[in-house]
């Protein structure tokens, strides 16, 4: 308890991000909400593990590699990561695999890859992130479908294999979702990133690229969602989906429009807001089809 204690301090605690777990809330949201049976005790252990240990175990190891002095997602004055933030980083995941075998042991196997992939992103050994296509399609794979996977799994306890054969298209509209969604993350990094000798998918894109791609991964995203509910004869769903996602929508085209007259509006406030809006959204909407699938709420 001393040693972990000794662990924490403000700056440290900052760096782990815990709050920037609402970012990457949705894709657990959209598989539980998606569930046809559902094992609560591990619906809240998982939850526990993915938001409260494992991401922000991501967030501190990725902060200690990159050693960033320009603002970074959350936060827009990072303190100096220190080694405590890299052995808390450590710790955290240690406690979020050992949770995980209380789920099952195809769980923690993959929560174990998750990390691994999460580390080769940053690593400065490895470092994905200085590839600016490998990196992208590790990040929208792994937050997308592979998260949706390993949720759904802990939801439901169905095998891997069968939820591939029920959920491929949930599981691909989960990517491209990402992919409509990542590449703005990014955006106001391209002059740190570039410094550090990272080439990210939206450096390549460029700023009025970026919010291109995006506009055309969102289509595609959405037209995936569609052929899901169609699918699952849920179109309900998609329509609640598509009504819970118009700020979001306003939002993008009104930073588009301002990026494209003056890219100087592709900055940290601008981002954070992007992120917020369409979190919110996308949690609120997911909330929203969970209690109308368990029938806690009449929707004709």
């Amino acid at each position: 308890m001393l040693m972990t204690t000794n662990l924490i301090d403000k700056d440290t605690l900052k760096l782990l991000r815990i709050p920037f777990s609402i970012f990457l809330m949705p894709v657990f949201l959209f598989a539980l909400s998606q569930a046809e049976s559902i094992n609560w005790q591990n619906t809240l252990l998982s939850f526990i593990i993915l938001h409260l240990f494992i991401y922000p175990a991501s967030n501190g190891y990725n902060s200690f590699m990159d050693q960033d002095e320009g603002s970074i997602g959350g936060l827009k004055h990072p303190p100096k990561p220190t080694k405590k933030l890299f052995y808390i980083s450590i710790l955290l995941d240690f406690i979020g695999l050992s949770l995980s075998f209380f789920i099952s042991i195809p769980f923690s196997i993959c929560l174990l890859m998750y990390i691994l992939a999460s580390r080769a992103y940053s690593y400065k050994g490895i470092r994905l992130k200085k590839y600016p296509y490998l990196g992208f399609i590790t990040v929208i794979f792994s937050q997308g479908a592979f998260t949706f996977l390993i949720a759904y799994h802990a939801i439901t306890l169905l095998s891997y294999q069968e939820i591939i054969n029920r959920q491929l298209l949930a599981l691909i509209a989960c990517s491209l979702l990402l992919a409509g969604v990542y590449p703005l993350t990014q955006i106001y990094q391209h002059e740190e990133d570039y410094k550090n000798g990272d080439i990210t998918i939206s450096y390549k894109l460029g700023y009025r690229g970026t919010f291109a791609f995006c506009c055309f991964a969102f289509l595609t995203s959405i037209i995936c969602f569609y052929y899901y509910f169609r699918e699952v004869d849920l179109l309900n769903n998609f329509i609640i989906l598509q009504l819970c996602f118009i700020p979001a929508v306003v939002y993008f085209f009104h930073w588009f429009y301002k990026v494209w007259r003056d890219s100087s509006a592709a900055d940290f406030e601008h981002t954070m807001k992007m992120n917020l809006i369409a979190s919110v959204c996308l949690n609120n909407c997911f909330i929203l089809l969970l209690l109308i699938n368990q029938q806690v709420i009449k929707f004709q």
